[in-house]
């Protein structure tokens, strides 16, 4: 049986609120982080000089500039991230990475990857994973600053 784009884009959603669930218990509960903290972090971790405009972040992250402010106000207040003014134009204000929020990253990304192995490890053959990144890797490579 055939299943409509409609289908697949409803379970597409739904298999990734099932794993945003999973990690966001762990994420708290270990690191202290939110997923979408988790995703902040990556994303500054992949850019020049680990530092993003805080309105080049928000299109990456797929959020307004205003939620990355919110965002960003606790996380630098606990040290995982810091604002810095650009040099030519005060206006511009960048979300940077500090060695605290690397190394938080750091141990998230073993949270990460083992949920990563539960959700995959008893469904999956070797085969069908990399028949999977193969597709997953077509829907996120028009992706904003992609995480892969």
């Amino acid at each position: 049986m055939k299943q409509s784009d409609e289908q697949n884009a409803v379970r597409l959603l739904q298999a990734a609120d099932m794993f945003r669930a999973r990690l966001a218990g762990e994420f708290a509960a270990v690191h202290g982080i939110s997923v979408n903290e988790y995703l902040m972090l990556k994303h500054l971790a992949q850019a020049a000089k680990t530092r993003l405009p805080r309105v080049e972040l928000a299109r990456r992250m797929h959020v307004s500039a205003s939620t990355v402010t919110r965002m960003a106000a606790p996380m630098e207040k606990i040290g995982l991230v810091a604002r810095e003014t650009d040099e030519r134009d005060a206006r511009t204000a960048f979300v940077v990475l500090t060695q605290t929020g690397q190394a938080r990253l750091d141990e998230a990304e073993a949270t990460f990857a083992k949920q990563a192995g539960y959700l995959f490890e008893d469904r999956w053959t070797d085969t069908e994973r990399g028949s999977f990144a193969d597709l997953i890797g077509r829907l996120a490579q028009r992706a904003p600053g992609p995480l892969t």
